[in-house]
């Protein structure tokens, strides 16, 4: 019994800053004259703790030892920090309060301002500018309905344009690329699948609650690359948008042509995205291959030209 009350003296200290010999003897109630031996018995261990006299006095453990001894190592401590505020400005969720809260208080207080600046020096932040109420609203309802394993229910638009009603036992929540997905079961398919969040929309979180079942987001979205048909481009930039293609593609799929403009090559999906995507260039891009989607492009833009006319 004097061991596990040792123990729990030990990371009480840990977790902490500085405890008064009077809160743990009330903790463990026992008298402080008892507290004060079980100090006397770590210190006989090697653990090292000082007592501190006068109005913040009390025990603690140094500084250094703390940091020594522990399984975080500072610069862990800083990347955990970094990624929970940036989670916590999504979700606003108070156990990750209490993971920063935990975190914080290993460090010691010589290291605390060498910490809070590190951490301001990498904001993560996945949430994109001018977010609004709603769409928060949306990823808040999911993420407890995960988190209580409650029904949903929604209305989705997939990428074709068709709206139907789902019902889904709600898995995991995915950031991935520039957007926000849900990982489900759902009802209507009678399997799991992957819902992009900008195409639902009145999320209803139901009272039903389900079992999670065993599965795992990565095998269905494995299954799915693998099924993607790709198309090899060959494309021809203009020097005026040079900035904007070094920004979005690989340095080894870029060539520089002798009179500024960049020839890149890659691939991307087959499907009506990659027209979308090729329009929005304008004049600062031309399809050299296939010719195909030249082809494509060429009609697109006279029924665009057709709109504009006089």
């Amino acid at each position: 019994m004097k061991l596990d009350r040792l123990l729990s003296i030990v990371i009480m200290l840990l977790n902490r800053q500085r405890v008064q010999a009077k809160d743990l003897a009330d903790h463990f109630k026992i008298s402080v004259r008892t507290i004060y031996r079980d100090i006397d018995a770590i210190n006989r261990a090697g653990i090292p703790i000082v007592t501190h006299q006068g109005h913040n006095g009390g025990l603690e453990i140094v500084d250094n030892y703390k940091i020594d001894r522990q399984i975080l190592t500072l610069q862990d401590m800083i990347s955990m920090l970094s990624v929970l505020k940036g989670m916590n400005s999504t979700f606003k969720d108070r156990q990750i309060d209490n993971a920063i809260e935990k975190i914080h208080a290993l460090v010691p207080q010589s290291k605390q301002e060498y910490v809070r600046n590190r951490v301001d020096q990498i904001i993560i932040d996945v949430m994109p500018w001018g977010m609004n109420n709603w769409q928060k609203d949306k990823m808040l309802s999911l993420q407890k309905s995960i988190a209580g394993n409650h029904l949903v229910k929604f209305s989705y638009r997939d990428s074709n344009g068709t709206k139907s009603q789902r019902t889904v036992e709600p898995m995991t929540l995915i950031f991935k690329a520039t957007s926000w997905y849900i990982f489900a079961y759902c009802h209507l398919r009678n399997d799991f699948r992957i819902f992009k969040l900008t195409r639902i929309d009145k999320v209803e979180v139901l009272e039903e609650t389900f079992t999670r079942k065993a599965a795992d987001y990565r095998e269905h979205d494995r299954m799915y690359s693998g099924n993607v048909k790709t198309i090899r481009l060959v494309i021809r930039f203009s020097q005026e948008i040079r900035h904007n293609v070094e920004d979005y593609f690989e340095k080894s799929c870029l060539e520089y042509l002798k009179n500024g403009d960049i020839k890149a090559t890659f691939d991307l999906p087959d499907n009506d995205w990659v027209i979308s995507y090729l329009l929005s260039l304008g004049e600062h891009a031309e399809v050299l291959k296939p010719e195909k989607i030249r082809i494509i492009l060429q009609e697109k833009a006279k029924k665009v030209a057709a709109l504009y006319q006089t």
